[in-house]
């Protein structure tokens, strides 16, 4: 296989990796989220949104306890819609959607987003969110 027909299958595996870790977080299986991260997985939220305070996060254990429970802590509820995945080389995916999210102080918000995850031997090697955190920021505030 030549390195162009390489570069393409890992573009399509490292999409069907990331399909999957979104499809495991719509019904809450955040083990499984957690499952498709390397154990050294390099972490970042957006600049200025609130949960980056603790950036980089490094590795599963603090993604679950810095960003994923303080978003169960603090929102009624935090969907993912609207996913468009874009395969890319180097293995790179690109996620664009939105946060469809309802914080427990009542206030709703709709934001755009995008995702940018770095994949090696099918595993999650880092991430890093793009976001309007202005949005973020008036409604959870």
């Amino acid at each position: 296989m030549n390195t162009i027909e390489n570069d393409l299958k890992n573009a399509t595996q490292n999409r069907a990796v990331i399909d999957g870790l979104y499809k495991a977080f719509a019904v809450g299986d955040i083990p499984e989220v957690l499952g498709a991260m390397d154990a050294n997985i390099v972490w970042n939220e957006a600049e200025g949104n609130a949960y980056a305070d603790r950036n980089p996060y490094i590795g599963p254990e603090s993604v679950l306890n810095g960003v994923f429970g303080r978003i169960m802590q603090e929102h009624e509820f935090f969907n993912l819609e609207d996913i468009e995945l874009h395969e890319m080389l180097n293995d790179k995916v690109l996620a664009t959607l939105r946060y469809d999210a309802k914080g427990k102080n009542g206030k709703h918000y709709n934001a755009q987003v995008a995702h940018f995850w770095t994949l090696k031997d099918g595993k999650v090697v880092a991430f890093q969110q793009y976001v309007d955190t202005k949005k973020l920021s008036d409604a959870l505030n």
